[in-house]
């Protein structure tokens, strides 16, 4: 069997297209764009914006009107950055979705191949193993003992044993043996379409801390909605009412509400994941990267993710005072009961080490060859063991306490092999049981020894253990290996074992115990649901490892399910949240950095946008009350506003866009040094609350005092025209005290030239488009004092930033 040529297939894909679902053709541009419109506080400065164009209409067109012609350069301005920040956060997710989509052995030119199984066409054959899911309609090869779980289609809850020939539909699950299934449909025309959401996608809901911040968002804007109509009603009572105090009113609630949050907190979430992804931990859910912030305790398995899953054969162990049995029958129980290809490296990493091993003392393919298989059991973690009955009798491969038992031996001689066993794997072994029975028997069987096999911590596991615990998270191994071997291990990659268990221990010990556990040995799939939830009472937020099918329940209970990507059944990384490409423990430590460090930047540019709103807030309310006090007004005879409705929301376009969005690229290298964040956090905590509050009033003060004392230099329009440009710059300088919080992030050039590019687009308008702005040419002396006062500013804020943190570290 050579299965199709990779050109054959390749005209196949052409002609039938992918084994996919058809996608939804992408939102167009024209659609996006003006989505970026509908938003309450839009329609607002719309509707003022076709009054302004309508009276300047019915004036006869006189002029130019410059203030409606400003509006709306804004408001375009403002719906293509929200475009291009859609658009960016988009192709995030569609490269994670490629990360995430299933791989499948598939039998090409000879050879089975790991591809994509968006690649698969009519006439493949593919390689499936418990817990895959079936990627295309077919029909079976060859099946030994599959059991398949059809409820997916039919709600049949009852596995259905397969034979080869009959039929397999795509989305159905393998619970149970092994098969090779040749594919008759794929995509649209296969049973695909009926299962659209099993398909291994990007979930694109919102999630809870987006729910969170557009719900603080709305409390914001009613409060800035009431300040605005008093404001309108203020102006009114001055001196009656005008589409200029509406304007005004109407601009500073667009200003001050932070309804670009939920956007440039989209592109943070999609720019983390993409890190997450470069890092070899791909997102299948958003919302889990809130839950990695916060994650206190990690449920990880041995095999793969702290070792190198790499099983090699050290020797077979004959316990004296037992006969050793014939080389060839020892090296039959390691080929026969065996699944894996040596040729392509397919299968379990362990049965792939025992083909090795005996690859270098007889011809594998010759000895499989002449030894067919009549009947098997494959190996379940039910009963751990697998049998393969061949003409010369039946070979046995599993666990020692699953097969010891089943041998021809008094309990005085079982007990012996027990003690021998356990010995073995208090020096770091993983050990496995061989026997043999003469016939189709799974008992009264003769012993053939003990493999002996190493798997290796990963090197860069232990620091990665050690900085997980230094930043709080606690770390418990659950695994079905052997206690000893898995204690072995735990001692090498640094765990500090206090307390163990067995899986028969664990329904006996109360969850006062289990939490005290540090190492679970093993344990059956079924208990790592009763662990991850025992952990969860007592408040902790889990991360949880699994790879098989049993492990699903587990996975989807935990906080943060992580699923094995090389070795993990499809079962498994459906339900889970973050799928590990490398199976590697220190990738998990990494998901946790990179959820910290995503959530570090949003309480940064949080800081910074209500930081510099309140200022606006604090300078047009109180700068208004004082004008209306004072009876300043402008040469139209109408009250002095402190900034015109122009100038607010080029503040806010200026400041809410570039540095907000350069702040979610911050890089903050000791976020692992400090504890784990609680899940229930509020979204500013109190030290954020206070640098807003300080900062924003001082910055607000210092415009206030230009407005006071600069009109007998520069006239009412020249001040009001400084305090707009110290706003401005002010307002982006303030993106750098706003990023320290608790920790010094390393340098971010594209915040700085984010400035910079805001502080060069305001001495523009500053000199070649002041009129369009409301204000007039100012001296060069004047500019430089501004820019001097907005510096002086930020080191202020600089101070009081310091001040903040020193008195918290006190």
């Amino acid at each position: 069997m050579r299965g199709l040529t990779q050109q054959e297939a390749e005209r196949r894909l052409k002609a039938v297209g992918p084994n996919a679902l058809p996608e939804r053709p992408p939102e167009p541009l024209w659609r996006k764009f003006l989505r970026q419109f509908q938003s309450p506080l839009i329609y607002i400065l719309l509707f003022a914006l076709l009054l302004e164009g309508g009276l300047w209409l019915w004036e006869g067109g006189q002029g130019v009107p410059l203030e409606a012609l400003a509006i709306l350069a804004i408001l375009l301005l403002n719906a293509l950055l929200g475009v291009w920040q859609e658009k960016r956060s988009e192709e995030a997710l569609r490269r994670l979705k490629a990360l995430a989509q299933p791989l499948v052995w598939v039998l090409r030119d000879g050879t089975f191949r790991r591809l994509p199984s968006a690649l698969l066409v009519p006439g493949d054959v593919v390689r499936l193993e418990a817990g895959d899911r079936i990627p295309a309609d077919g029909r079976f090869l060859e099946a030994h003992g599959v059991l398949l779980d059809e409820s997916v289609l039919t709600g049949e809850s009852v596995p259905l044993e397969k034979g080869a020939g009959e039929e397999a539909l795509a989305g159905t699950l393998l619970v149970r043996g092994r098969a090779l299934l040749e594919v008759t449909r794929t995509g649209p025309q296969s049973a695909m379409g009926r299962i659209a959401g099993l398909l291994s996608e990007m979930e694109e809901e919102k999630t809870p801390l987006e729910r969170r911040l557009e719900a603080f968002g709305r409390r914001v804007a009613r409060l800035v909605l009431l300040l605005a109509f008093l404001l309108v009603l203020l102006g009114a009572l001055a001196e009656g009412f005008s589409l200029k105090i509406l304007l005004f009113a109407v601009a500073l609630a667009v200003a001050a509400v932070p309804e670009g949050l939920p956007a440039i907190l989209a592109v943070a979430l999609a720019l983390g994941v993409e890190r997450m992804a470069r890092r070899k931990a791909v997102v299948r859910r958003l919302s889990a990267v809130e839950a990695l912030g916060s994650v206190t305790l990690i449920a990880t398995d041995k095999t793969g993710t702290l070792t190198e899953n790499r099983m090699e054969v050290q020797g077979v162990h004959f316990p004296e005072g037992f006969p050793k049995p014939p080389e060839e029958l020892v090296l039959l129980a390691m080929v026969l009961p065996n699944d894996a290809d040596l040729d392509t490296g397919a299968g379990d990493p362990l049965e792939l080490g025992l083909l090795r091993y005996a690859a270098g003392r007889v011809d594998v393919k010759a000895l499989r060859q002449a030894h067919p298989r009549l009947s098997e059991r494959p190996f379940d973690s039910a009963w751990k063991y697998m049998r393969v009955t061949t003409p010369k009798g039946s070979f046995l491969k599993g666990a020692p306490e699953a097969l010891i038992p089943r041998l021809a031996l008094d309990g005085e001689g079982q007990a012996r092999l027990l003690e021998e066993a356990e010995a073995l794997a208090e020096e770091g072994y993983r050990l496995l049981a061989l026997a043999y029975g003469e016939g189709e028997r799974e008992e009264g069987l003769t012993f053939l020894g003990f493999v002996l096999l190493l798997d290796p911590p990963r090197p860069e596991v232990p620091e990665a253990v050690r900085r997980v615990r230094e930043a709080g998270v606690r770390v418990v191994m659950v695994t079905g290996d052997h206690l000893a071997t898995a204690l072995a291990i735990a001692r090498k990659v640094g765990l500090g074992v206090r307390r163990v268990a067995t899986g028969a221990e664990i329904p006996r010990l109360s969850r006062e115990e289990l939490l005290e556990v540090d190492l679970f040995a093993r344990v059956a799939p079924e208990d790592k649901l009763r662990i991850v939830e025992a952990y969860q009472e007592a408040g902790h937020v889990v991360a949880m490892t699994g790879d098989g099918v049993n492990d699903a329940p587990a996975l989807k209970r935990a906080d943060v399910g992580v699923a094995m990507g090389q070795r993990g059944s499809d079962v498994s990384r459906e339900v889970a949240d973050l799928v590990l490409l490398d199976d590697n423990f220190a990738t998990i430590v990494a998901a946790i950095e990179e959820g910290r460090n995503i959530f570090e930047n949003i309480q940064k540019f949080l800081r910074f946008l209500f930081s510099t709103n309140l200022s606006e807030l604090l300078v047009v309310s109180l700068g208004l009350v004082f004008a209306a006090l004072l009876g300043l007004r402008d040469p139209e005879g109408h009250l002095l506003l402190p900034l015109t409705a122009v100038q607010i929301l080029w503040i806010n376009l200026v400041t809410d866009g570039l540095p907000a969005l350069a702040l979610a690229l911050d890089r903050n290298p000791g976020v692992l040094l400090r504890p784990p964040r609680p899940k229930e956090a509020p979204l500013l905590d109190p030290l954020s609350l206070r640098f807003i509050l300080l900062t924003g009033s001082l910055k607000a003060l210092v415009a206030l005092g230009l407005l006071a004392l600069l009109p007998p230099f520069l006239g009412l329009e020249g001040a009001r025209g400084a305090v707009f440009h110290y706003m401005a710059i002010g307002q982006l300088f303030f993106a750098f005290p706003a990023r320290h919080t608790h920790l010094h992030p390393l340098p971010n050039p594209w915040l700085s030239g984010a400035v910079a590019l805001g502080v060069l687009l305001q001495l523009g308008i500053a000199f070649f488009l002041p009129q369009a702005f409301e204000t007039p040419l100012l001296p060069p002396l004047a500019l430089g004092g501004v820019v001097l006062a907005a510096l002086f500013t930020w080191l202020l804020a600089e101070g009081v930033d310091r001040v903040i943190w020193r008195k918290e570290a006190a």
